[in-house]
């Protein structure tokens, strides 16, 4: 796991997900990334097809990914939408 993941990119990008992606039943989908919370809204999940990330109190997460070319991959793609996205 890596330690230089900003969970102030990762409410961020969850935001612009919400607001400029596709809604699917409870998630929202853009640029290949799925946002979604738990049902009181206090753990933030992004997905990819091969990256999972879980995000909870107090700044913790939890990644699971099987390479670390998809988890650059996926870190790429939050990077793009923070930038492009407003």
């Amino acid at each position: 796991m890596k330690n230089d993941l900003s969970v102030r990119l990762v409410l961020s990008v969850f935001e612009k997900i919400r607001e400029h992606g596709e809604a699917k039943d409870e998630r929202h989908e853009l640029e290949g990334i799925t946002g979604y919370t738990d049902h009181d809204g206090y753990t933030v999940f992004l997905e990819s097809h091969d990256v999972k990330l879980r995000t909870g109190f107090h700044n913790t997460y939890h990644l699971d990914y099987d390479s670390e070319r998809a988890y650059e991959a996926f870190f790429k793609k939050l990077n793009y939408i923070e930038k492009h996205y407003d």
